[in-house]
């Protein structure tokens, strides 16, 4: 049965993936279109990404990981009936990617160095900023060759190859921990406890009239369940209901 989606993180590391990969995933989309109508949106998200760099350890955190699944990957080699060369594949890609992580200089901070960049995300910080009026360089930038534009593109994108690829193969074996199972509530709501846990994934019928709605932490959490409403925006459902939640 088709389903709809959604997770929430339990932990503030996970709480940053989670919105890199958004970025990420925004930053692809936005560089697919013709950029002259979805400038704004790659811009602006380019700019949400290196702030977000800026002011969290990601670096720091995915060399944590990494290492912890190279050596998860080294354990389950020894597993029997284990698809070895797709293993020694992750592997490998673990390794290679530590390696450039831990590399003094970040090919990401070399933005600091491009002075149209660098003049434009000073105008995206500002509401309305972005007026041709305002910044010339950006207007006479859109009207370039298409094709020197598109190699721009890719060339600012593959600023983060190292962090987006890294966190991507992360929060893949992060998903990959738990299963989904069947959960029945009689009341539209359910709590459990959070302890070892990172990521709730939470799978509805995508034609429910209802959403989840989480609060917790590393210890507990609760899942309740609302409908839109017009009047208060939307309440609590309170009927039995069957989901579905995997906890990573």
């Amino acid at each position: 049965m088709p389903s709809l989606l959604f997770e929430h993180p339990l932990n503030e590391r996970i709480r940053n993936y989670l919105k890199l990969e958004h970025l990420f995933q925004q930053l692809d989309n936005s560089s697919n279109y013709d950029i002259k109508t979805t400038y704004a949106s790659f811009f602006s998200t380019l700019f949400s990404i290196i702030d977000t760099l800026e002011r969290n350890d990601i670096r720091g955190d995915l060399i944590k990981e990494l290492e912890k699944l190279e050596q998860n990957l080294v354990i389950w080699s020894q597993a029997p009936n284990v698809d070895n060369s797709r293993l020694e594949d992750n592997l490998k890609q673990t390794i290679a990617l530590l390696c450039e992580l831990k590399k003094t200089q970040q090919l990401w901070m070399q933005y600091k160095e491009d002075k149209f960049l660098t003049s434009l995300k000073q105008r995206f910080a500002m509401q309305g900023g972005t007026c041709a009026f305002d910044v010339p360089q950006l207007h006479f930038w859109l009207n370039q060759d298409p094709e020197q534009i598109q190699n721009e593109l890719a060339e600012w994108m593959t600023m983060f190859n190292s962090i987006s690829t890294s966190l991507f193969l992360i929060l893949r074996f992060i998903r990959l921990r738990s299963d989904f199972e069947p959960i029945d509530t009689d009341s539209g709501f359910y709590q459990g406890n959070g302890e070892s846990l990172s990521l709730l994934r939470i799978k509805t019928p995508d034609d429910a009239h209802y959403y989840p709605t989480v609060s917790g932490n590393k210890f507990r959490y609760s899942i309740r369940f609302v409908i839109p409403c017009v009047e208060t925006g939307r309440r609590y459902l309170k009927q039995p209901i069957t989901f579905e939640l995997a906890k990573c």
